[in-house]
């Protein structure tokens, strides 16, 4: 990993020919990443202005620490409810805003800590640690939860409930009490409705811009204000100095947890979205300084009275489509953001509140996936069922308990497949080279006493029991197979318990007058056999290079002919779907 940041080694490549395009990118992006960082900082439970800060910090920070040209980082909405989740607990009663906005700058600290420490430290696979079915459930789940929280202020009232029933049944009591502004409610859907109908049907069009624009154009010419409507404000003059959060040590622990959290979703949205841009643009993703990217623009907002930061789909398709071709994009962005803030932050005084909300609003929306998840009842129902448990996670538990309950998702379907593998017995085909899956070749050919048996996956200590069973299984059957060759490619491992189990089976086989052989086991199994003493007790003579070498020693040493499938030995019980097609 290279000490000169990328921001560096770009600017001493940088082509005059961009200059104009990233300018009047940055200039597009700005239309896009004010309304959003106010109502997303609104959405994480902090001041309007903290988003304006956020955005600036990180904007310029990744511009030298973020490895790619063309992503922009920012306040996010799937990271907004989780920032919520974690500091609103903490805040003391009476919603101190002071003390939130320090918590929040903490907890963007922690997170930066973690991304550095794990870029530098080679950990930027830790965001395949989310699968797609269960990110997927997570984020139905996490959407849904946002658009019931801005429920209430998009129809201009508020409640205190917290966690989704209680908010669904806070704002049932709200409308039927007679709570809702119509002024509000009418500014709030109509402002969807707008969002949603550009973003259709004319998508070069700055959707949330117009929407803002009308907004505030509808609160002076209506004097929406003295009908109830909620107002933005005066935001603060100026730009914060560089501050350290003032937070207690006993406040460190949930922080550290939540920051965990945000890390990862954080990681894993950049990944995704960085591989999908970059596939486009012919360049290549770099998770681990990513990962450093990242930290660093985390590291800027909670310097400067931000919070948590992420990539931005959405802003990073405005900037593509914009010209965007450097990060010059967003450090224009952050220049005009300052600029507003320091000459004219009153400019979106009479931005209604439900204006805001339309925006997070149609944020979430763009969170849930319904084809995918009918995609997924169609083409693999575990994976649809742990999408659905993901999403019941986050709806009924909350957000940090959704993420956790993803993640261990994740992990437990992949120890699932490798603890109940795909395995069958193999066989050869009239007319196909080699041997293959008797379940798509069921006429394969057979040699009499010869079995050739394959299981997919590492052996270790949750599936070697399994292993053994099922060779054992195969070797009582009748006729009795003389030899049980292991067609060992896709064992990539074998750990110290699954060698036990391998000392028992060869020593059980030799007690029947059976021959345990391995064909075509990778190197570095076969040195790690070594070591365990496995090359001692099974004789090196049963190891062969390939299955065409195991058939053709078994049949030198017996004289076999290949049949048919008559009298064959059953094929093995898989508990993971269809065979595959090849050997």
């Amino acid at each position: 990993m290279t000490l000169v940041p990328p921001g560096v080694l770009a600017f001493r490549g940088y082509r005059r020919a961009w200059l104009a395009k990233d300018l009047v990118a940055g200039v597009v992006l700005t239309a896009l990443l004010v309304p959003q960082g106010m109502a997303y900082a609104q959405l994480a439970g902090l001041p309007s202005i903290t988003g304006m800060y956020t955005t600036i910090a990180c904007l310029l920070a990744y511009a030298v620490f973020g490895p790619s040209r063309i992503l922009v980082l920012g306040p996010d909405s799937s990271l907004g409810p989780m920032i919520a989740a974690t500091i609103v607990p903490l805040v003391a009663s009476g919603g101190d805003p002071e003390r939130a906005v320090a918590l929040a700058s903490m907890l963007a600290l922690l997170v930066a800590v973690i991304m550095i420490a794990a870029g530098w430290a080679g950990l930027g696979f830790v965001a395949d640690l989310l699968s797609k079915p269960t990110m997927m459930g997570y984020l139905n789940g996490l959407a849904l939860t946002i658009i019931v929280g801005q429920l209430p202020k998009l129809l201009g009232f508020s409640t205190d409930a917290e966690g989704l029933i209680p908010e669904i049944g806070a704002f049932a009591r709200g409308v039927a009490h007679g709570e809702v502004v119509p002024a509000a409610a009418a500014v709030g859907l109509v402002g969807i409705a707008v969002v949603l109908v550009l973003q259709r049907w004319l998508p070069k069009v700055p959707a949330v811009l117009v929407m803002v624009v009308l907004a505030i154009a509808a609160t002076v010419l209506l004097d929406l204000g003295a009908h109830g409507v909620k107002l933005v404000g005066e935001l603060p003059k100026g730009f914060p100095p560089l501050t350290w959060p003032d937070v207690g040590w006993s406040d460190l622990g949930p922080l550290a947890a939540g920051a965990v959290a945000i890390a990862l979703v954080a990681l894993a949205d950049t990944i995704s979205t960085a591989s999908s841009f970059a596939e486009r643009a012919g360049q290549d993703v770099h998770g681990n300084q990513e990962m450093i990217g990242i930290g660093a623009a985390n590291l800027a907002a909670g310097l400067f009275q931000g919070f948590p930061v992420s990539t931005s789909g959405s802003r990073t398709a405005v900037a593509e489509r914009a010209g965007s071709r450097t990060q010059l994009t967003g450090v224009t962005g952050a220049v005009l953001i300052i600029v507003m803030i320091v000459f004219v932050p009153g400019l979106f005084r009479d931005l209604p509140d439900a204006a805001l909300a339309a925006v997070v609003v149609t944020a979430a929306l763009s969170l849930i996936d319904l084809p995918g998840t009918v995609r997924l009842w169609h083409q693999r129902k575990v994976e649809f069922s742990l999408s659905v448990v993901a999403f019941l996670g986050v709806a009924l538990l909350g957000v940090l308990p959704g993420i956790a309950i993803a993640v261990g998702l994740s992990i437990l379907n992949v120890f699932r497949r490798a603890w109940r593998p795909y395995q069958t017995t193999l066989g050869r085909p009239d007319g196909v080279a080699g041997y293959h899956d008797v379940r798509s070749y069921p006429a394969a050919q057979r040699l009499p006493g010869l079995v050739i048996f394959r299981f997919d996956a590492p052996l270790f200590f949750a599936n070697a029991k399994a292993f053994r069973d099922e060779v054992l299984r195969l070797a009582r059957t009748e006729p009795a197979p003389r030899w049980l060759v292991v067609a060992a490619e896709p064992i990539t491992d074998v750990d110290t318990t699954a060698a036990d189990e391998l000392f028992d089976l060869d020593r059980l086989l030799d007690e029947r007058g059976q021959t345990l052989v391995f064909a075509e086991l990778k190197d570095p199994v076969r040195r790690k056999l070594e070591r365990y003493g496995l090359t001692q007790e099974i004789e090196p003579q049963h190891f062969f290079p390939t299955v065409e070498a195991a058939v053709d020693g078994f049949r030198a040493r017996t004289g076999a002919r290949w049949t048919d499938v008559d009298g064959a030995p059953p094929v093995p019980t898989s508990t993971d779907g269809p065979a595959p097609t090849s050997g």
